[in-house]
């Protein structure tokens, strides 16, 4: 039998991590919850899961913050799930490095299929290839097995599980227009300035002026559009 992905549910409010376990392990996934961010990252330390739903509104740390730290030293999808619910805190959250964000109140049935959006992308970035797979593009090099970004002065990047899917998108398509639509394709959910951040997440990694970019283009009400050659290996 498959193992069963594990979620942790990190929110000061019981009521929420009973609601969100309950559902979550009605399709079949396994869940533990904490009312702290301490008590969540000792729980780490012991476990990595699959996934962690963060509320932003911790007694004991500023959830963003423990949004940082899962991406920066962690290899954790995040969903945040939060009462705060203004257009910076969605951007600055995603900009962090969360996957997801979903206001409160919340509809448990769409919290479940972006779960279930996550998982896919991270497992499907985990699966094994009889063939190691890297892009190269310019001075860049995408490792496909590590989400790794380096280029030619030797910086690295890692890349979330959302970054990753919009990039390899666009590695398997340059120099073709790609609508919106076609890079949200597989997270139809996602709220529609999601794709505006992530871009600009990708462009500040590998565009020498995001704000000026050459690799990573618009074209204005038609899409995006990867300029250069790609060289799979």
């Amino acid at each position: 039998m498959k193992t069963k992905p594990l979620i942790y549910v990190i929110d000061d409010e019981s009521d929420i991590c009973d609601l969100v376990c309950h559902e979550l392990e009605r399709y079949n996934f396994n869940t533990q919850a904490f009312n702290t961010g301490e008590h969540a990252l000792s729980a780490i330390k012991q476990q990595l899961p699959s996934l962690c739903i963060i509320d932003l509104g911790l007694p004991d740390m500023d959830g963003l913050s423990l949004v940082k730290q899962l991406f920066d030293d962690k290899k954790i999808g995040v969903i945040i799930l939060s009462g705060r619910n203004s257009l910076p805190d969605k951007v600055l959250g995603l900009e962090l490095g969360a996957d997801d964000y979903i206001s409160k109140p919340f509809d448990p049935r769409e919290l479940v299929a972006r779960v279930k959006s996550i998982i896919r992308r991270i497992v499907s970035n985990e699966l094994p290839v009889t063939i190691h797979r890297t892009a190269s593009f310019g001075h860049w090099t995408f490792d496909q097995s590590t989400l790794t970004l380096c280029n030619s002065q030797g910086e690295h990047f890692r890349l979330s599980a959302a970054e990753t899917e919009i990039l390899m998108i666009l590695l398997n398509a340059p120099k073709q227009i790609l609508s919106r639509e076609r890079l949200l394709s597989k997270d139809a959910t996602s709220f529609d300035r999601s794709i505006d951040v992530r871009m600009s997440r990708l462009r500040k990694k590998i565009e020498q002026d995001h704000k000026n970019p050459k690799i990573i283009k618009t074209i204005y009400g038609a899409g995006y559009i990867f300029t250069l050659d790609v060289l799979w290996q």
